[in-house]
């Protein structure tokens, strides 16, 4: 009922709509992806790299494939961490009890992924903490997923940290993709970058505040 990320791209660059792949859903149905070379969780803002033809498509799929993409995250978590900077290195697998989670620990059923998250603590308040996140690997929703498992889940998560309140100000998941690095057909390097959005900003004043 609402206008999607697919709906803008075939509105403002309907040539695009024949590069990609489809994506198959859970229920059988197949949805449009035009360009688009990866994903972000429904309400995470930020950085979505897009390929203008099937030769940029399969070329840029690659290195996230690869895991040779650097991605840059900022998000605001729950609670002061004691490690102003770590690495999260535990397995990703589906929940037993819902289909639709992803946990890091035992309770986690079937085949279990690789994953491994970095993050650094850029500013601290009484309740939360700004951080950074460097994902190592792109599995699904794992930076929220190995922020519960220490347990600092990100701030305004209703599905994994659903029971707590949304603070400083949010009203969707305070998670941002904030830049991505690519490497293009000619070997250098471009970096895409999404400045904070106007969320975040006012977060952040909320937090130095207390």
């Amino acid at each position: 009922q609402e206008n999607t990320l697919t709906d803008w791209i075939i509105a403002h660059y309907p040539s695009l709509r024949s590069v990609g792949e489809p994506q198959k859903l859970q229920n059988g149905d197949m949805v449009m992806r035009p360009g688009i070379v990866h994903r972000l969780d429904r309400e995470t803002s930020g950085v979505v790299v897009l390929a203008k033809n099937q030769t940029s498509f399969t070329f840029l799929k690659k290195q996230f494939q690869e895991h040779t993409v650097k991605k840059n995250y900022n998000a605001f978590v729950y609670g002061r961490l004691k490690q102003k900077k770590e690495i999260i290195d535990i397995p990703i697998g589906r929940s037993k009890s819902d289909f639709r989670l992803w946990l890091a620990d035992a309770r986690a059923r079937g085949h279990q992924r690789e994953a491994v998250t970095e993050y650094r603590v850029l500013e601290e308040g009484a309740d939360a903490s700004f951080i950074e996140v460097l994902p190592k690997t792109g599995r699904t929703h794992q930076i929220r997923v190995h922020m519960k498992a220490v347990n600092h889940p990100v701030v305004c998560d209703k599905r994994y940290a659903p029971k707590r309140s949304c603070i400083l100000g949010f009203k969707r998941l305070a998670l941002h993709a904030r830049s991505i690095s690519v490497r293009t057909s000619s070997g250098s390097i471009v970096v895409l970058e999404a400045s904070l959005p106007e969320d975040f900003s006012r977060a952040i004043e909320i937090l130095l505040k207390k």
